[in-house]
This record gives C-alpha cells, structure tokens and sequence, in this order.
C-alpha cells in the first residue's frame, strides 16, 4: 500500500518534492494545489493525479499526508489546518518568520497529537549525512568546532527579498540547524555580522548579502558560519568538523567528478549552479524519510521545534548584527 500525498504549491520548490515523491516507493502523488491551476495542472499530468482546493484535500480520507510548499506565509495556517484534519504534516521552512506565530502553530500542532515534518533538506544531503554518521560513531572524537561555508552563485530578485524575512532567517537558518544537528545542543549566544558587498539593491531593502555568525553552545563547542549571495565561481556549500581525535570535511560536490592534470595545473568542472541540482538526492532521501515516519508512526525529524529553535538563533543573528552585540539565548530552548 503507498501512502497517498497531496502536493501544495507548484513552484519551484513543489516540482523538486514531486519529484522526489516519484522517486519514493511507497508514496503516491494523489492530487495537487496551486493558486496558479496552469502550474498545478503541469505537474498533476506528470502523474496523472486531480489538481484539487485545499478543502476538498483535508476532507478526502484517501490522502495521508500534505507537503506544503506554498508560500511563507501561508504556512502555519495550513499547517493548523491540515493537523486538524488528522494528515501528516510536511512543511518547507520556515514554519513562519516570526516566532511567535510559529510557537502558536506547534501548539496547536501538539494539542492535536499532530504529525509535522520541516523540510531541513540538508540533513539529508548523503554527503552531510555521511559527515554525521562518522561523528555520531565517534570516528572524530567528541565535535569541538563546525565549519559552514555556504554560498549562493547570484543574489535573488529583489521582489524575492523583500518577503524573505532577510539573511538570516532566510538564508542562514539552514546553516543553525544543521550546526545544531552536529553539535547536538543549542547555542547560549549569538555573534553575526553582515554587510553590503555584493548587490547595493539588497542594502536598500534593509537586508545584507554577506554575513558571518559565531554560535557558542553551552558546552563551549562553536560553530562558525559564512555566507554570500554571490559566490562567481558556483553553489559553495561545504562543511568542517574539528574533533578531539580527528577532523572530518564535507567538500563541494560537482555534476561531474572528474580532474584533468596537464602541464597548466589540474582542473577539475564546475560547481552545481544552485540548489534544485546539487540537492535532488537530499530531496528525496528527505521525502523517503517522510513516508516512512508515516508508515511506522515514528516521530518526523526534523520537527517543529527543530524549525522553531533555528528560527530562534536567526532572530538572536538579526539582532546581533544590528546592534553589534552578543545576544544571549536561553539554554532551555534546546
């Protein structure tokens, strides 16, 4: 038996989650929901589902689970509603920008006993997943220091930046979560800072393009965190573990591996250009995930609160590198 998913949202994001929903034995795209009927017919042909509204979802017994993919701001209330209607829950980040109104969803979500999944794609990218499984088996020692690289080729539109809810929150807080996931606990202070270097448009809608945070767990471990909208040279997404015995690295990934040596140097392609490539098997191991945890009845990770604390350490981020000042977090929030 497949467990039967609705798709909401037929963007970009949407078309790389039917994607991998395709991709995933046991789960079956049943019916797809989009404002925009051109869009969610386009990929409701690609596997021969009903496009449907969002009421006729929540009330057809037949569909398990949702994958929302709308909007930002759209997406607590269609979280709550969908809990409500007793389907799991899988929902891209974040949950929403302000986090308030996200710690008002997951109660609802909990006074429900509801089922919800946040779409942290990078735990499941192999390569960062192997890099965990080597420090969880204690191939470094105990983790001391992360190291997170993570730059996009070209900034994104300006209409785009305008409802991103800025660096950190946007950008950024898949870096908090996985250095959370890493290290295994939550910062107690916030250090960032961030700049205008890449594009002055980004500057005049109030945000930065280029940041830097320094995150100090409890325990003393840190993590340092480095970011542009603009890396000329592709997608730059790497990741450093310093452990008491040893240190593990997660390299750049390319389409192609392969390196040519001649008498100029050795060359090796180019980077993937974005995140819809260098991320399609993080994609689906993600949604594979998803469909297990509901099969089994075993709790979803990354969860809510996953999603609530990394949206935490963007707001303490946002602050820091406004004020210029180290901002506490409670430890309790872990």
């Amino acid at each position: 038996m497949s467990v039967k998913l609705a798709l909401l949202g037929a963007g970009r994001i949407g078309q790389a989650h039917s994607r991998a929903i395709a991709q995933t034995p046991g789960a079956e795209l049943v019916a797809v929901s989009d404002v925009n009927i051109e869009a969610a017919s386009v990929i409701a042909g690609q596997h021969s589902c009903p496009t449907a509204g969002l009421d006729a979802i929540a009330q057809d017994p037949n569909i398990e689970g949702v994958l929302i993919c709308t909007p930002t701001d759209l997406h607590a209330d269609q979280i709550e509603m969908f809990v409500r209607a007793g389907k799991a829950v899988f929902c891209e980040k974040p949950i929403d920008l302000d986090s308030a109104r996200v710690k008002a969803c997951l109660e609802v979500v909990n006074a429900h006993q509801g089922f919800l999944m946040i779409g942290f794609n990078r735990r499941f990218d192999p390569h960062f997943n192997a890099l965990y499984q080597a420090i969880q088996a204690g191939q470094i020692g105990t983790p001391e220091m992360v190291v997170i690289t993570s730059r996009d080729p070209a900034p994104p539109p300006a209409a785009y930046i305008r409802k991103s809810g800025g660096i950190f929150r946007d950008m950024t807080i898949h870096d908090f979560d996985m250095a959370v996931h890493l290290l295994g606990e939550m910062p107690v202070s916030v250090q960032a800072v961030g700049s205008v270097l890449t594009d002055g448009d980004i500057g005049t809608l109030g945000d930065f393009d280029t940041a830097s945070v320094i995150l100090k767990m409890a325990s003393g471990k840190q993590a340092v965190i480095t970011n542009s909208r603009r890396a000329s040279y592709g997608y730059d997404q790497r990741v450093e573990v310093h452990g008491s015995a040893a240190m593990i690295v997660a390299e750049n990934q390319r389409p192609v591996s392969i390196e040519i040596a001649n008498n100029t140097g050795f060359h090796k392609p180019p980077l993937h250009d974005f995140f819809m490539t260098r991320y399609i098997q993080a994609y689906a191991d993600e949604i594979a995930h998803f469909v297990q945890a509901v099969t089994e009845g075993s709790p979803p990770s990354p969860s809510g609160q996953d999603g609530l604390n990394a949206l935490y350490i963007a707001d303490a981020a946002q602050l820091s590198a406004q004020t210029g000042t180290i901002v506490a977090l409670s430890p309790a929030r872990d």
